[in-house]
């Protein structure tokens, strides 16, 4: 099945320069690889996160694809792209899926394992 050939690993940053902690600002850019392990192409149609500072305050973000495109992503090849979120505290999680389409038209779900957003020193 094409949807379990498909896999996302995700980096994280704390962007310090853009953070505001005295006014509760926290500035993360998360830098995700979706890789194509599958014999055909996908297409990445949109996107759900669900977004959940420290203090349990989820956000819930739904879009057409990614940072405005749509990727198809070749058999064998991968995807790159970044982006970022701000949070309340310094310290939250992201989780989610994309919507993807096979050849065959079909869509499918690919899931996005929570991942942690934190300030350095915070976690050890």
């Amino acid at each position: 099945m094409i949807d379990q050939a498909i896999t996302v690993s995700v980096d994280t940053e704390y962007l310090g320069q853009q953070a505001a902690p005295d006014e509760h600002r926290f500035a993360f850019a998360y830098h995700i690889t979706i890789h194509n392990q599958s014999a055909e192409p996908a297409q990445l149609l949109a996107r759900h996160w669900i977004i959940t500072d420290s203090n349990e305050v989820e956000q819930v973000v739904r879009g057409m694809g990614v940072i405005g495109q749509q990727p198809l992503i070749g058999a064998g090849q991968s995807y790159q792209y970044s982006s970022g979120v701000v949070l309340d505290t310094p310290i939250g999680t992201m989780q989610g899926h994309y919507k993807m389409i096979d050849q065959q038209g079909e869509s499918f779900e690919v899931p996005i394992k929570p991942f942690l957003l934190s300030t350095p020193n915070t976690v050890n």
